[in-house]
């Protein structure tokens, strides 16, 4: 199939794509379970072009907007304060929301060239963002991005290659597979500051040849800056690894003046992202798309027949949500409270929970599988260190379900709906489950482990507490002296009790060191059923060598 869009006459009047790219963090301290590595951003230096964006939900009423009570609203009351934090109200120290927000400006366009027809298109950019989440090792980088009158094939096809963070191949043309042929990183007067490398192989090949972990494209480097990838040879205080597939996940806003002019295979194409294709063949067999409609469309809104607008169908595949719209209703592509500014800020939100879900269970799974692998049975300071990094995980993951795992964030249709079928696709709840179940099973078996430490120790105590008893009852019988000593020197005295001390010390510590089988000794010895012979040599076994 070309990678060039087939002719189009169809026109998306307004087209947004929202890239939502979860990333893991790396420790800045071993010794530490919460991090705050938005600390380091927060310091201005020439490198750090990253500023944190004051909280839009200002104590100012008459700064509060109609779009940011509509946003608020969409969300039930837990969700809320988990969003947005607790207001001042009757108390003096607002509850601060968990979520930390940064922001650089000097990325004000993307210039994108695609490969096939060698078509050059300049996308607007709203926000560069990162999101960082408190107490978890995870940052979302998210990237807005807006242009006008674009051909359906062509918005299709942008949906389809601008999310990449890395080729899967390579075309004969030496062109990254299913990547556009260059992405340009413009400021406002136009200067290129960064460009993609999509074609580069060798530094793909190498990378990964060196660290067993896929490179990203220099464009995506540059946007993280003064983050830099775990292993990178830059210098950078926050690195991060990567969690996800290449493509990320995004949301997408299409609106069109007839958008009931798009097929079935056209719906089934945008909601999987697929490459462009025939409008009259289906991507895959009818079979697979038996429920399509009912598993990955939300159609309250949606009107497929008479003379009415056709409204707004959403699509959503989990690692993917779109909107397509009709443009008869100007509201929809125009600012205020308009179903572009909740497609922008309360169905984003919808959408990027349960990847941070997602995200902060992987990021919890490797983790676990680090500790397992720095785990020696054989050194006891390993043992004691992946014992505190499982209690630790313990801990991260409690906090992490009642502070940000939620099973519904609205009563609202639309976003109810959405958050459903995005937890449905991605598996979040498996997925917890499964971590849930992981955490718990290595904990108990700890606290068995403990357990069982405790009881050896009890029982090597009651051993020698039983053999020492002999001795006590033998030479304390009814408080009998066996030496009168009573009269003698000091230091008469201390030779006494030096020729006791010592072998008893002695007697005491090869006890302990046999108790195990003294104890076997005193079960047999305790056992009716056993005969005197077994008995016997249930004692000797006590001096038998370990085969």
């Amino acid at each position: 199939m070309s990678d060039s869009p087939v002719e189009d006459e169809r026109v998306v009047r307004h087209f947004r794509q929202i890239l939502i790219w979860p990333l893991q963090l790396m420790p800045l301290r071993e010794d530490a379970q919460i991090q705050n590595h938005w600390e380091l951003l927060e310091q201005p230096s020439p490198d750090n072009p990253w500023r944190e964006v004051a909280d839009e939900f200002t104590d100012d009423p008459h700064a509060f907007q109609e779009r940011h009570y509509s946003e608020f609203v969409t969300f039930l009351p837990f969700v809320q304060r988990m969003l947005y934090g607790e207001g001042k109200g009757r108390t003096t120290t607002p509850g601060e929301s968990p979520i930390r927000m940064f922001r650089r400006n000097d990325v004000a366009a993307l210039r994108v060239t695609y490969p096939g027809d060698g078509a050059v298109l300049t996308f607007k950019v709203a926000h560069v963002d990162l999101y960082f989440f408190y107490d978890l090792d995870v940052v979302l980088l998210v990237v807005e991005v807006g242009a006008n009158d674009l051909s359906f094939a062509r918005a299709h096809e942008t949906l389809h290659s601008l999310g990449r963070s890395y080729p899967t191949y390579w075309t004969p043309e030496g062109l990254g597979g299913h990547c556009p042929r260059l992405i340009e990183c413009l400021d406002a007067a136009g200067t290129v500051l960064a460009a993609s490398d999509f074609g580069n192989r060798a530094k793909y090949l190498s990378y990964a040849c060196r660290f067993r972990s896929p490179c990203i494209s220099s464009h995506w480097e540059f946007l993280l800056n003064p983050m830099v990838l775990h292993h990178s040879d830059r210098k950078g205080a926050i690195r991060y690894r990567l969690v996800e597939y290449h493509r990320m996940p995004l949301c997408g806003y299409l609106s069109l003046d007839d958008p009931r002019s798009l097929t079935r295979a056209d719906f089934v194409r945008l909601a999987f992202v697929t490459p462009p294709g025939p409008s009259d063949r289906l991507p895959f067999g009818e079979r697979e798309l038996y429920e399509f409609e009912y598993r990955y469309c939300l159609d309250r809104y949606w009107n497929t027949a008479g003379p009415d607008r056709a409204g707004t169908r959403v699509l959503c595949s989990g690692e993917s949500f779109l909107m397509v719209t009709d443009t008869t209703d100007t509201s929809f592509v125009t600012g205020g409270p308009s179903l572009l500014e909740q497609f922008r800020h309360q169905y984003f939100l919808v959408f990027l929970l349960p990847h941070l879900h997602k995200a902060a269970m992987f990021m919890l799974s490797d983790r676990l599988l680090r500790a397992l692998n720095r785990l020696d049975i054989q050194n006891p300071e390993a043992v004691r260190r992946f014992k505190r990094d499982i209690r630790a995980l313990k801990e991260i993951f409690l906090r992490f379900t009642h502070r940000y795992w939620v099973h519904e964030v609205s009563d609202q249709t639309l976003a109810k709906g959405l958050y459903r079928l995005c937890n449905e696709h991605l598996g979040t709840e498996r997925l917890y489950t499964e971590l849930r179940d992981e955490i718990e099973e290595m904990n108990r078996y700890l606290d068995s482990d403990s357990l069982r430490r405790q009881a050896n120790t009890v029982l090597r105590l009651t051993v020698v507490t039983i053999f020492g008893l002999i001795g006590t009852i033998a030479t304390g019988f009814l408080g009998m002296n066996l030496f009168a000593a009573a009269e003698t020197s000091a230091a008469r005295k201390l030779a006494y009790f030096g020729l006791v001390f010592v072998p008893v010390l002695g007697l005491t510590l090869y006890t302990i060191v046999k108790s195990k089988r003294l104890s076997d000794f005193l079960d047999a010895l305790s056992d009716e059923r056993l005969p005197l012979k077994a008995k016997f040599g249930a004692f000797a076994a006590v001096w038998r060598k370990s085969p």
